[in-house]
């Protein structure tokens, strides 16, 4: 059985405290917010891998923290001041991206590690013990 491990933080102007199983977390309709990038995360038996569609950035403009046991990813990249393209629709940002997830004390956060490979950012988010436990049966007497 799935069962989740995170809760995404949204945008600081947003409460959402959503599981990822069952709905899309990340918006309620198709459109996106704008300083959004898709992800996805994967659950292995020792550790999470967060994916992050970041097409279009350098790892050198990408940053990821821990606060507080708040995974933040964010990228900035700087474009001509005359690149002004006339989007007729506009669904990954270009410019800037933000995204925040709370571990929910289940990430060993000093053995965190990532990288970039073709354009989707890489997050290895070890388990801590408590979060590798599943399930306990308890026999009843």
């Amino acid at each position: 059985m799935y069962t989740n491990q995170f809760t995404d933080c949204g945008s600081q102007s947003r409460s959402m405290k959503r599981e990822f199983h069952g709905y899309h977390p990340f918006f309620k309709e198709f459109r996106r917010p704008k300083y959004n990038v898709p992800i996805n995360i994967i659950e292995n038996e020792n550790d999470f891998e967060v994916h992050v569609f970041a097409s279009g950035f350098a790892k050198d403009d990408i940053r990821i923290t821990v606060t507080n046991d708040v995974l933040f990813i964010s990228g900035v990249k700087v474009l001509p001041d005359d690149y002004k393209p006339n989007f007729s629709r506009q669904e990954f940002p270009i410019k800037n991206f933000e995204r925040s997830l709370a571990l929910n004390n289940k990430v060993d956060a000093a053995l965190i590690a990532a990288k970039y490979e073709n354009g989707v950012l890489i997050i290895m988010l070890p388990k801590n013990e408590e979060a590798k436990v599943q399930e306990k049966v308890i026999e009843v007497m």
